[in-house]
């Protein structure tokens, strides 16, 4: 069945599936360094108290078979083993029914997670997490030379994504259209980075090239991946130097960095080994006849389930990041429809006095990834996925957003909760918890060169 298999591409499906392996292991550390505080029995958003409101059908999980903190650490720690020896190449050399199968668990134990994790596991990179890891199932192994329907159906998923990205903007904010959107964005955005300072810094002539650069790889680059090769390889270069700039200026998880394995898909095995002096085995062109059927079947489904986010692309209400079955299969992604002008941060203290006077001295709690103290450098953490820090750069934009987790949050910290302190940086009340708990907002700003030069500071704010 020489029709079934996509010669000369071995090497970026190898490259993909070790990719994927490496984002479900930070996925899966990240549950289990995470949920405890957020989600777990005595969390800010128990899943007990989910379970009992939603069904299986509306959120497909085996947590509604049975939940315990033990079973969730359990299922955690397994996709992250799981994921560990695919990136090792486990998969590579076991039979093809037993890769399948790895795959599966994988993508099984990760929507388990994702749907009953509620507002923390919200975001777009989750539904790509997952639908790419659901085609990766039927990508196989070294046993099976790489199948060009899945080959195809990933393309079409790097298509959605960039397109739908640029669509949005387009759509949204003004300042995307007339190419200033970036004299903010690099300040603003939900977690800097360390070079995000300089990014922000540079001539504004430069961030119109860059907002340039944005709409050509997103609006007319995914054109090129269906188009006959070197084009397909050059469009999806240039999605990958565009995603490295991104992954430079910010935090964005593992969105930039799923985006470039997907990229890597599309790249021939005759271009990689001009670069790296690297060559695999095509694999058998024969597959096995139950392989084909079930690869058939998922093509035909993902052209199915892609009428939804194809309507949502043409429409002029188009949804920024869905999901339109419980399952996260053939989702529609988009991102920054609209940019934040103004940086505001919710800065959270305490005070160990009993009775709140003019004098009491207030101690503030530093996070590990969101803007605090002016004179730290942001730091760098994904695609690794600071879930709490992440949500606090929504609350000024919409309170609503801190409802129900952040009572829940304080609430933790007037009793010194062990758990929700390991999602700080620094607790300063570590003998006894504080007697109240406030929170102020800021207006945050990047500090000019000058300011950094005489201060050392990153940032300057002001009390709102």
């Amino acid at each position: 069945m020489e029709w079934f298999v996509a010669e000369d591409y071995s090497l970026g499906r190898l490259l993909v599936t070790e990719g994927l392996a490496a984002i479900y292991l930070v996925a899966f550390l990240g549950a289990v360094h995470q949920f405890r505080p957020l989600v777990g029995s005595d969390g800010m958003m128990p899943i007990p108290r989910f379970l009992r409101a939603v069904p299986f059908a509306r959120a497909p999980s085996v947590f509604h078979f049975h939940y315990s903190d033990r079973f969730f650490a359990a299922v955690a720690w397994t996709g992250a083993g799981l994921a560990l020896a695919t990136l090792l190449g486990a998969t590579q050399f076991m039979p093809l029914a037993a890769c399948m199968l790895v795959w599966l668990v994988l993508w099984i134990l990760y929507l388990s997670i994702v749907n009953v994790s509620q507002i923390w596991y919200s975001f777009g990179w989750e539904s790509l997490l997952l639908e790419a890891g659901f085609l990766a199932i039927f990508l196989g192994n070294s046993s099976v030379g790489p199948p060009i329907l899945v080959l195809i159906a990933v393309r079409w998923l790097l298509f959605r994504l960039e397109f739908g990205a640029g669509l949005i903007k387009m759509r949204g904010d003004k300042c995307w259209r007339d190419l200033t959107c970036l004299y903010y964005h690099h300040e603003t955005q939900p977690m800097p980075g360390p070079l995000s300072w300089y990014f922000h810094r540079m001539p504004k002539r430069l961030h119109r090239l860059e907002v340039l650069g944005n709409h050509f790889a997103q609006l007319v680059m995914p054109f090129g991946l269906f188009a006959p090769q070197p084009v397909a390889a050059i469009a999806a270069a240039v999605m990958i130097i565009t995603q490295l700039w991104l992954v430079a200026s910010g935090n964005f998880s593992w969105l930039n960095w799923i985006t470039i394995v997907l990229g890597l898909s599309v790249i021939p095995d005759s271009v990689f080994e001009m670069v790296v002096p690297v060559s695999l085995p095509e694999g058998s062109s024969s597959a096995p006849l139950y392989f084909v059927v079930l690869v058939v079947a998922v093509t035909a489904l993902v052209v199915v389930l892609s009428y939804w986010p194809i309507r949502n692309m043409i429409s002029h209400g188009q949804r920024m990041n869905a999901s339109f079955n419980s399952w996260h299969l053939v989702n529609t992604y988009g991102a920054f429809g609209s940019v934040t002008k103004v940086r505001y941060e919710v800065i959270v203290e305490g005070t160990s006095d009993s009775a709140i006077t003019a004098q009491s001295e207030w101690k503030e709690y530093e996070f590990k990834g969101k803007p605090g103290d002016v004179n730290r450098r942001p730091r760098q953490f994904a695609p690794y996925h600071l879930r709490l820090d992440w949500l606090f750069w929504f609350i000024p934009i919409s309170p609503g957003y801190a409802d129900p987790w952040f009572p829940a949050f304080v609430e933790r910290l007037l009793r010194n909760d062990r758990d929700t302190l390991k999602l700080l940086r620094h607790n300063p009340f570590p003998d006894a918890p504080p007697q109240h708990v406030r929170a102020r907002l800021y207006r945050y700003r990047f500090t000019t060169w000058k300011e950094r030069r005489e201060t050392g500071a990153w940032w300057k704010r002001e009390p709102v």
